[in-house]
């Protein structure tokens, strides 16, 4: 069964850590490499403290911290594979684990001109980079990165079925119901998401573990930056939701779990009434069977917006425009240049005195 308290693990349980990395505060690619280099110390250490480590996880902006600087970011963009995987794939393969990293930014296909990905990688325990994620919803209006475009699973240790996400993608029931039903059993989530979200943020992640019927492995960031305030709380959650085990606030703190591989397994298999994945797909079928139409229940989509978003993406997003708003930028906060459409200090018939000016260092 799945477990927490001890440092093993099992033929059938992946001892699993989430290190709940201090957010650093860097600006050229030496202290970016500086910085991997105790990364790479730490997974070494910890593995030493926890022999049944199979699996540690890092916070989102943990290698590069956050690039206030836009400059900075686009000089410090690196490319995957490159020497900076190369230091994280030599530790992991020293140390026998697998390991989860963040790319804060890997370089766009067309480097400079378009922003760089924010991205995670997947390490086995041979050094092999075997999952890239590229953030598919990034933390808008703030974060400057380029969207990525899909979710993966990957084998993992033992076995157990890994998709990465992070931070802010993990706000959309969407992103994780996917990864899920591509077969993901575990989810992991590396953020470095600040105050004041966090009782929000906790409660998203033990909601997602039960209705998507997965374990969820959540490596969240702590201190402060100078601009932002990291609350920590990663944790460890089971697929019913609850929680093995959760860290406070403190820099560098540890959780570690064994999340068993047939008990999930199993679950998904056998469990009936808070069986989400397997419902959603038979809706109804108690009734259906009971009125003699089969045992299959009703497969067909009954959600009209998800019918409009595949087939017709910009009517979706009209549709989704005319309930909020049509503009990226909010005139009575500005943030950077994004258009607001202001026209003659004047938006919906409202006055506004904000001219929507830039800062020139933004989070990108």
């Amino acid at each position: 069964m799945s477990r927490h308290g001890d440092i093993g693990s099992s033929p059938d349980t992946v001892g699993t850590c989430v290190f709940q990395y201090k957010m650093p505060r860097l600006h050229n690619l030496k202290e970016v490499n500086e910085n991997i280099d105790r990364i790479c110390e730490l997974i070494k250490g910890t593995k030493q403290g926890l022999p049944g480590m199979d699996l540690i996880i890092f916070p989102e902006y943990s290698t590069h911290g956050i690039m206030y600087d836009k400059d900075e970011c686009m000089a410090t963009a690196v490319k995957i594979p490159g020497p900076e995987t190369d230091k994280l794939s030599k530790a992991c393969k020293e140390s026998k684990v697998w390991g989860v990293f963040s790319l804060t930014g890997e370089q766009h296909e067309e480097h400079p001109r378009k922003q760089p990905y924010n991205t995670l990688i997947l390490i086995n325990d041979e050094g092999e980079i075997v999952q890239k994620y590229r953030k598919i919803l990034p933390w808008c209006p703030i974060e400057g990165w380029y969207p990525g475009k899909a979710t993966y699973v990957t084998e993992g240790p033992k076995g157990l079925k890994i998709s990465l996400i992070i931070c802010d993608d993990g706000n959309y029931p969407e992103i994780w119901r996917d990864c899920c039903m591509k077969g993901a059993e575990l989810v992991i989530r590396c953020q470095g998401y600040m105050s004041p979200c966090k009782d929000q943020q906790i409660l998203v992640a033990k909601a997602m573990a039960f209705m998507n019927n997965c374990y969820v492995a959540v490596a969240n960031a702590a201190g402060h930056d100078g601009v932002y305030s990291y609350f920590g709380h990663s944790a460890i959650i089971g697929s019913d939701g609850r929680t093995l085990g959760e860290c406070g606030e403190e820099s560098d703190g540890v959780q570690y779990a064994q999340l068993s591989v047939s008990q999930i397994r199993d679950a998904r298999r056998h469990d009936q009434s808070q069986n989400h994945m397997f419902k959603l797909m038979h809706r109804g079928y108690t009734g259906v069977h009971a009125s003699g139409d089969g045992d299959k229940g009703v497969a067909e989509c009954p959600f009209d917006f998800y019918k409009t978003w595949v087939t017709d993406p910009a009517k979706a997003q009209a549709e989704c425009e005319a309930i909020t708003r049509p503009t990226i930028g909010v005139p009575s906060c500005p943030v950077y240049d994004l258009p607001s459409g202001e026209a003659n200090g004047h938006i919906n018939g409202h006055a506004n005195s904000t001219n929507g000016a830039a800062s020139k260092k933004r989070k990108t």
